[in-house]
């Protein structure tokens, strides 16, 4: 495994087109985050299941965007964007997925439950 620093691998393949804990719950999720040491795919804050909390169980705090030609990292610990390196492709969700995802799942008024 290829690491980097501040824990940034740069070979693992995400863990899918959407956020893991929303996708198994059935739920929805707006702008796609991935985790730079074991690349898992969540959600972006104020989502329903957000990436900072990935950062807060596990004490990993680097995240990369999952969002298409989006190609920046952040530290959840330092509150700030942090240099970082390519990812394993794929770099982000599919073209196709539609915004908010997954597909069919995001009520109508999913704007107003967004904070």
């Amino acid at each position: 495994m290829k690491t980097g620093r501040q824990g940034i691998h740069t070979d693992v393949p995400p863990s899918g087109e959407g956020c893991v804990a929303r996708l198994a719950a059935g739920g929805w999720w707006l702008h796609l985050r991935r985790r730079a040491d074991c690349s898992q795919i969540g959600c972006r804050d104020g989502s329903p299941n957000h990436a900072a909390e990935l950062f807060h169980s596990t004490g990993r705090p680097i995240a990369a965007s999952f969002e298409l030609g989006e190609t920046w990292f952040y530290d959840y610990q330092a509150r700030k964007m942090v240099p970082g390196r390519r990812l394993a492709e794929p770099w982000w969700r599919p073209e196709d997925q539609p915004v908010p995802g997954a597909a069919g799942k995001a009520p109508d008024d999913w704007e107003y439950r967004f904070h």
